[in-house]
């Protein structure tokens, strides 16, 4: 007999901290360099060299900290996590182990209208490893692989959520959130594709009413939103059906595959103790200064929740419009700069939501780069013209158009293009009379109770005024003249 199940997920998120060199030595952190150009006797692990750490990395972690409601550590230290991997030179990685930088935190998302809090167990410092090259479509068919050690000692953030997510739409939303956090505080550029944010997804599932949590599997190599939402997703079903057929989930790491659309068995699942962790004799302990923490959270910019409550209050926009506009950094100040060119804040949100998004999803544009073809004032400019009845929303979307091409301001382009809108009531009358004239059983239809015949008729009119004619005036006319 089939049972209900409750899907428990908790998310590990490495970001990419943008410090301009690495966490323990002065090699670039620049992405897109030649393979092993970046590296340095100290990323590399070489004898005789020690590591120093960056205090930038630490002040960025102390500030990641801080946004997600953490408490900062007055005493913390790096560990050596003990592995060997053909990406890692010195056969160990700098980390945190039992004293991280900040722990206790959580993040607030919103879920089909509900609002949930989602625990951070911790945040904590480490270093990236290296990448491999394989020769091949995937590690498992390649003849060989690279080793490319540009990323090695890249500094990461490590962000740990308590297993507080309940579905893999809840995990997709909670690192958007993250992501968009993290972005307000400048601490990572978040590229996913360029590996700058990365996901690790631990899941399992258990017989609703069950306290006791099921036996676990990680999630790797998910590198978009997507990516994350469909492995879970495929996950949860594979975990159920094995426990359904009268079998046990067995606690192992597996492999997102995205062209398949399946996750396959890397190796058994690690634990702590696997890794030998022991203080790293090279790196003296961190104590943190109380003093600078309230100097570092004093520079935290508005955060995502805080710039949504100030859209919903002071703009009286939905909830719904703050929450997509804040989900991006580069969006939301996009629409604060427009919104100091216009009084109507719904009517730029819904252009922001609308036709602005279409065209940066369809060109990958930023909506901030100088080269950015609708700036902001320009798309404000355009909602005040509707606003004015200079020209219909629908033409509005054509004169968009344009401005997408040309770069021109919409006002430039209603004057070449002679697309001011026809508000004078005589010769709107003169078209609806013909168009009436010509279609007597539009009439007679509308006169019968059909709502459809008046859609007809001013599609009709919009359409012998090429789309120029006030549609609420024509709206009025045919309303008058059919009664």
């Amino acid at each position: 007999m089939s049972k209900e199940y409750e899907v428990v997920i908790g998310l590990e998120v490495h970001t990419e901290l943008k410090t301009a060199s690495k966490i323990f030595c002065c090699s670039s952190t620049e992405f897109g360099g030649d393979p092993n150009t970046h590296v340095c006797p100290v990323c590399m692990g070489l004898p005789g060299t020690l590591p120093v750490l960056n205090k930038k990395v630490l002040e960025f972690a102390i500030k990641t900290g801080l946004a997600l409601n953490c408490e900062i550590a007055e005493f913390s230290k790096f560990d050596r996590k003990n592995y060997y991997y053909p990406d890692l030179p010195k056969n160990y990685q700098i980390s945190q182990y039992d004293l991280p930088i900040a722990e206790h935190g959580y993040l607030e998302i919103t879920v089909n209208g509900e609002h949930k809090r989602i625990g951070i167990t911790r945040v904590h410092m480490e270093e990236d490893a290296g990448k491999l090259v394989h020769a091949g479509t995937s590690m498992a068919t390649a003849k060989y692989s690279l080793a490319d050690y540009n990323r090695t000692g890249v500094p990461l953030c490590e962000i740990v959520s308590e297993p507080d997510l309940r579905s893999p739409e809840e995990a997709r939303i909670y690192l958007e959130k993250l992501k968009a956090i993290l972005q307000y505080c400048d601490v990572s550029d978040c590229k996913m594709e360029e590996g700058s944010l990365r996901c690790d997804a631990n899941i399992s599932v258990r017989p609703v009413g069950q306290q006791e949590f099921g036996t676990r599997t990680e999630l790797k190599n998910m590198n978009s939103f997507r990516a994350l939402q469909r492995a879970l997703e495929y996950e949860v079903e594979r975990q159920i059906e094995v426990l359904e057929d009268g079998g046990r989930v067995i606690q192992e790491t597996r492999t997102w595959d995205e062209a398949q659309g399946i996750t396959l068995s890397m190796r058994s699942k690690e634990q702590a103790h696997d890794y030998r962790y022991f203080p790293d004799p090279d790196l003296v302990p961190m104590v943190i200064d109380r003093d600078w923490v309230d100097q570092i959270r004093a520079t935290l910019p508005e955060l995502p929740d805080a710039r949504k409550a100030r859209y919903m209050e002071k703009y009286d926009l939905p909830e719904y419009d703050a929450e997509v506009i804040t989900g991006s950094m580069a969006l939301s100040d996009y629409f604060d700069r427009a919104l100091q060119h216009t009084q109507n804040a719904k009517g730029l949100s819904n252009w922001v939501m609308g036709e602005l998004l279409k065209f940066v999803n369809a060109t990958g544009m930023e909506v901030l780069d100088e080269k950015f073809p609708v700036p902001p004032d320009n798309l404000a400019e355009l909602v005040n013209l509707i606003d004015k009845g200079t020209i219909s929303g629908k033409i509005a979307k054509d004169v968009f158009k344009d401005m997408q091409e040309s770069g021109k301001k919409p006002a430039v382009i209603v004057e070449e293009k002679g697309l001011v809108q026809i508000t004078d009531e005589g010769a709107i009358t003169a078209i609806v009379d013909e168009v009436l004239a010509a279609n007597p059983q539009s009439i007679e239809d509308f006169r019968n109770g059909k709502d459809r015949a008046l859609g007809f008729l001013v599609g009709q009119v919009m359409k012998a005024s090429k789309g120029k004619a006030n549609p609420e005036m024509v709206n009025k006319l045919l309303r008058e003249k059919m009664q």
